[in-house]
């Protein structure tokens, strides 16, 4: 199928066109043996050109093919490319000029093609940045052999490539479990007389009467409640804090980065406990995607921390624009590198509503910030809040840049028979 390209052929000099205009007139007012040579061998060069032009421009054709439409940072993207020409004239040489937007990918290069054949390569490259980048357009460059005529081919195809954050396995965070029996989602053949009772703790207001455990409530004076082993958990809200001023480190060695592959991360891991995930944030732009389930808001999650920018705007400012009833009974997993804490203020009123908050915090000094995290962990701790101090070693390692796609991978069966559990898409697709 023909690529459809713009073309434009420009003259590059008028010295022989002008050269066979003043001969022209000099063998009509004086002729000559030798300005009519002179004539016919410019002419016949000048034409030559031109025809050769027009033929190139008409004749060449141009395909541009990807074989994935998205990939994880350290993934490998493969393209090929074919370079045809239906005319019986060769293209001597051939500069591809590529536009793609994705750094420290190229796929300008320098051939040929003699007439009547095609040549056709492919062009690897790693994906080293996260981001929403544009494969092509294309621009080729060629001309007539003596270089009078330049030929502009423009291939306007182009594709988009979502680079997402990589998922990496986080053996050592456990996020607290928010919700209480009762609440959240319903559950098809599930009562309350079926979950088994644990022990108990003190009563909170909203609890239901229902619960309270009158003989050890009268032994000791105050309120209890039963506590149950098959308590259904909350939604995940999970807080991406993205300003700018509480960054440290530059590249893949930053907060910024390592943040978002721990929101990455984690939003897969809730999605394959079957939780319902949220993402929250605000850079240059406001991400706010409610809790879902399912593989759909996996990939939205994804897209929109491959998008995801530092801004402006504080992780307090995004804390006191929740709705306390959003938080309710939720599990808010905030991810920060914010040592300073005034950002507390704005979580102690989701905690009153009945939200379990699980603090990540990105410590400044293993990202070249002398900047003690003490004493915010020390208030974390006094107000109960389960919370982590995450160093650049937990990331800095090859599962951050799996680089896993278009591989086969299986899995052994408890048979011992090998599963197919991943089939890359081989399929190469036009740039359209």
């Amino acid at each position: 199928m023909a690529e459809t390209m713009q073309a434009q052929v420009k003259l590059n000099s008028k010295t022989i066109p002008i050269l066979v205009i003043i001969l022209g007139l000099i063998q009509l007012a004086f002729p000559y043996k030798g300005w009519m040579i002179l004539l016919v061998g410019l002419g016949g060069v000048w034409g030559l050109s031109y025809l050769w032009a027009q033929i190139l421009a008409r004749q060449l054709i141009f395909r541009r093919e990807v074989r994935f439409g998205w990939a994880h940072v350290g993934d490998q993207l493969e393209e090929r490319f074919t370079l045809a020409n239906l005319s019986f004239v060769p293209a001597l040489w051939v500069e591809i000029i590529d536009h793609t937007t994705m750094p420290g990918y190229t796929a300008s290069r320098v051939t040929g093609v003699g007439g009547d054949s095609q040549n056709s390569w492919q062009t690897k490259g790693i994906c080293t940045r996260r981001g929403i980048f544009t494969l092509g357009p294309t621009t080729l460059c060629t001309s007539d052999p003596f270089g009078l005529y330049s030929v502009t081919l423009f291939h306007p195809n182009s594709a988009t490539l979502t680079v997402t954050p990589p998922i990496v396995h986080l053996p050592t965070i456990d996020v607290a479990p928010g919700g209480r029996a009762g609440e959240g989602r319903t559950r098809p053949n599930m009562f309350e007389r079926t979950v088994s009772t644990s022990g108990i703790r003190d009563y909170v207001p909203g609890d239901s009467y229902n619960w309270i455990h009158w003989p050890s409530s009268a032994r000791r004076g105050s309120l209890y409640v039963r506590q149950f082993d098959s308590m259904p958990s909350g939604d995940w809200w999970i807080f991406v804090d993205l300003d700018r001023r509480a960054q440290a480190g530059e590249g893949f060695a930053s907060t910024e980065e390592h943040a978002v592959i721990l929101a990455a991360s984690l939003a897969d891991r809730g999605l394959q406990l079957r939780r319902s995930v949220g993402l929250v944030g605000h850079g240059q732009e406001l991400i706010w995607l409610p809790p879902r389930d399912g593989d759909a808001q996996r990939q939205e999650i994804l897209r929109a921390l491959a998008r995801a920018e530092t801004g402006p705007h504080t992780l307090a400012e995004l804390l006191a624009s929740t709705h306390p009833g959003a938080a309710r009974t939720n599990s808010l997993i905030i991810i920060t590198a914010a040592v300073e804490a005034t950002w507390l203020e704005a979580l102690f009123p989701l905690l009153k509503r009945g939200a379990v908050a699980t603090v990540l915090l990105l410590d400044p000094v293993s990202f070249g910030v002398p900047a003690s995290a003490d004493g915010i962990q020390t208030l974390l701790a006094n107000m109960g809040v389960t919370h982590y101090l995450i160093t650049k070693d937990l990331l800095d390692r090859p599962e951050a840049r799996p680089g896993q796609q278009g591989q086969w991978q299986w899995r052994v069966s408890p048979s011992g028979r090998a599963v197919l559990v991943n089939k890359p898409d081989l399929q190469w697709k036009v740039l359209g």
